[in-house]
């Protein structure tokens, strides 16, 4: 398989796993893998009224630094303008948050949700 391949293969796993960690905290995923001409928002969930953005980051063990430091300053910025354009088509705008699932791996058990950990307001 290529390289290219594992890594969606991977990337679709990681996002398995972090929406069902969130569905087994109350959440409710509504839409995955949405598409802007910013980028990719990975997940869409609703936490009661609330729209959840949800940026998952997957880093393998032993790889340059954890899951956390590979969300860049232009990487925010380019998810906070996704999630404007995905909030731009709701007939009413919605209290909404950033949440980050780390993953240090693959595994179920090494999952840790950072929740509103992106700062929108400017």
């Amino acid at each position: 398989m290529r390289a290219g391949g594992r890594r969606q293969d991977d990337g679709k796993a990681a996002e398995d796993l972090a929406a069902d960690h969130l569905r087994r905290h109350g959440l409710a995923i509504v839409e995955r893998n949405v598409r802007s001409r910013h980028g990719e928002i990975d997940l869409v969930a609703r936490d009661g009224t609330t729209v959840v953005f949800v940026e998952v980051r997957l880093r393998r063990p032993g790889r340059h630094g954890d899951a956390a430091d590979s969300i860049t300053a232009a990487k925010r910025s380019r998810l906070i303008a996704a999630a404007g354009e995905y909030l731009a088509r709701l007939p009413r705008t919605p209290a909404c948050r950033f949440d980050v699932v780390l993953l240090d791996g693959l595994d179920a058990a090494r999952v840790e949700w950072l929740r509103d950990a992106i700062d929108a307001s400017g």
